[in-house]
């Protein structure tokens, strides 16, 4: 088994990266998702194709992550499945969540990284990630 994603496969494909991951939302939360998305978190609201912005819901990308908010006619807040999204500077980023009435529960219990879990203004668990430095060679 080859941990390579970008390599061919025996199948004649291969994977290349993550495009986005889609998270549900009651309709109408489209403000409430804004709140979050952009003016916390800081990402850039991303246009929708008009087919698809006719569904509703709203599209975030920052640092080469994207986040598509899509309405469920029967919205229930994700409590387990999650996006992990990895970034620098998490101490900070843990504070301004706090700072904005968010939870923040922190996990030591994955090797190599420092992570807590926290969630959008509708529920949605949400698991933010920072490698770990490697220690400096002797």
């Amino acid at each position: 088994m080859t941990s390579d994603f970008t390599s061919d496969l025996t199948g004649g494909f291969g994977f290349e990266r993550l495009h986005h991951v889609q998270l549900d939302i009651p309709a109408g939360a489209e403000d409430e998702c804004r709140a979050f998305w952009r003016d916390v978190l800081g990402m850039t609201e991303v246009t929708k194709p008009p087919v698809l912005a006719a569904r509703g819901g709203c599209w975030f990308r920052g640092g080469g992550v994207e986040v598509h908010l899509g309405v469920a006619a029967e919205f229930r807040p994700a409590r387990k499945g999650h996006p992990g999204l990895q970034v620098r500077g998490l101490d900070a980023l843990a504070e301004r969540l706090a700072a904005h009435g968010h939870d923040v529960v922190w996990d030591g219990d994955l090797p190599g990284y420092r992570r807590f879990h926290s969630s959008d203004r509708l529920g949605n668990r949400l698991e933010f990630l920072e490698p770990l430095l490697a220690a400096p060679a002797a």
